[in-house]
Formats: C-alpha cells, sequence, structure tokens
C-alpha cells in the first residue's frame, strides 16, 4: 500500500449536480477541501455531475474536479449526465466512460451504466468478460468495481426502480472476479450491505439539497490497510461517522448508525 504503515486512501464522492437550482457550491468547495487535506491516494466520482447533461455544467464541474489535489482521479457517467447527448461532453471532458486504475496494489474498474435520456441502467452482459479480464490482468490486494446506479436495492428511498436491470447477472460476474468493493451513488441516500463475499457501499449526494427524509449531503472516505477495511461517511462542515470496518480476509463485519465520531479537521 501507499504510506509506511500501508494504509491507503481512497475518497469516494458522487452526485455534484452541478447547475441545478440545488446545488450548494459551498458544500461542494468545503468537500475539496477536506479530501485534499486527507492527501488521499485516490480519488472516486460515481457520477451525476451534472443535472442535464449540458456543456455548461460539465465546464463547472470539470473547474471544481481541477481543485482535487490528487493525480489517480477515476469518473464515470450518471444518468444525469447522460441526458441531452451529454455524453459526448463527458468524454470531451472527462475521457473514457469505462475505465481502468490500478495503485499500489488496488485496481478499480469502473464503468458507465447510463442509457441516454433514462434514469435506469445496466450493465450489459457484452462487458462481463471485458469486466473479469481486467481484473484478472494483474495481481492486487484490493479490488473495487465502481458505477453509478445501484446494485442492491436501498432502504429510505421509496419505490424503487433504478437498481441496474441485469443486476444478478452483474452481481455474478463480480464474485466470479474477486472484486471485494462496489462503490455507487445515485438515489442520494447513503447506505453499505456485505452479500455474500462482496461488500456494497453507495454515497449520497455531496453538494445537492434534493436529499431524501433525514438524509444530509456527505461522501465517503475508505481506508485500506493490509486486509482490514474502514468506510467513512463524511458530512462537509459536520464531521464523520463509521459506516462500516471489514476484514477482505475473513469476511467478517461490522456495521454502525449514526453516532458521529470524531470531526473533521481541515486547513485554516
Amino acid at each position: 500500500m501507499a504510506d509506511p504503515d500501508g494504509r491507503m486512501t481512497i475518497a469516494h464522492l458522487s452526485d455534484l449536480h452541478c447547475g441545478e437550482q440545488h446545488f450548494e457550491p459551498n458544500l461542494l468547495e468545503r468537500a475539496i477541501g477536506e479530501i485534499n487535506d486527507l492527501q488521499p491516494d485516490i480519488v472516486i466520482c460515481s457520477g451525476d455531475l451534472t443535472s442535464f447533461g449540458f456543456k455548461h455544467e460539465y465546464l463547472l464541474a470539470r473547474q471544481y474536479l481541477n481543485r482535487i489535489e490528487c493525480d489517480s482521479v477515476v469518473v464515470v457517467p450518471g444518468n444525469h449526465d447522460s441526458r441531452n447527448v451529454g455524453y459526448v461532453h463527458f468524454e470531451e471532458h472527462f475521457g473514457e466512460r469505462n475505465s481502468v486504475l490500478r495503485k499500489n496494489g488496488v485496481t478499480v474498474v469502473a464503468v458507465d451504466s447510463t442509457e441516454p435520456d433514462l434514469d435506469h441502467g445496466q450493465i450489459g452482459r457484452g462487458r462481463y468478460r471485458w469486466i473479469e479480464e481486467q481484473f484478472a490482468a494483474e495481481p492486487s490486494e484490493f479490488r473495487i468495481f465502481v458505477l453509478h446506479h445501484h446494485l442492491l436495492p436501498v432502504p429510505g428511498t421509496g419505490r424503487e426502480r433504478n437498481v441496474v436491470y441485469d443486476a444478478g447477472d452483474a452481481i455474478e460476474c463480480l464474485q466470479r472476479a474477486g472484486v471485494h468493493l462496489v462503490l455507487s451513488g445515485h438515489k442520494h441516500v447513503p447506505y453499505a450491505w456485505r452479500l455474500e463475499n462482496l461488500f456494497v457501499v453507495n454515497t449520497g449526494t455531496v453538494s445537492s439539497l434534493r436529499l431524501r427524509g433525514h438524509t444530509r449531503p456527505c461522501y465517503n472516505v475508505i481506508e485500506v490497510t493490509g486486509r482490514h477495511v474502514d468506510i467513512w461517511r463524511r458530512h462537509p462542515f459536520h464531521g464523520q461517522e463509521r459506516i462500516i470496518q471489514f476484514s477482505t480476509d475473513t469476511l467478517e463485519y461490522e456495521k454502525y448508525t449514526g453516532r458521529i465520531e470524531r470531526e473533521v479537521t481541515t486547513r485554516g
């Protein structure tokens, strides 16, 4: 792993929604400042950078993400980004919609799960072999899969219709590939599960006030130390709480709910 004690830090944010009336720039600016203080090894953004997929929204999102001080940033589009042929702007400003990152024993495979102008998504059976090949190409201690949509229904989101259409087959694919962690966004409600050998963790929106129930804007931080993984939910301006910790070796895990464990410190 990256630092002398073997820890790798990964920041995961999602659902910026730049350009909409509920977008709160101060939340995103604060989150970026907190992330930069962490000096993460990898930053992952799991989609919905924009509200309608328009070029000016992409330019704004690009300006914000350029402020992240990390040389390994993984970005996938969300359903809002694929509206109005917005995926062409994604490619212009963020590159390929499917990508692979390998760094210090960690492999991240990220895919575009969106369908143009539709809220639902899918992985697609044509990509299963490619996903497995990417994870098998080089040995890695920790394997992460990234998409925008959910693989599992999320409690507290009302009538759930946006789990990827081929979720069952996709999960089997990820199990075969030996994936440890799946990261997503989409419905603005954070949650975590263990499903057999797979841990599935989604984050809420980092900078939109389109919130369900009592959820708050947030992003996640993943700390990997050897075979041990801690995942924290951070609220810009308002500290953090541990979501889940688990072992990739024994698969033992513990989930946490609702208690702020310590405050986030930032640069003056």
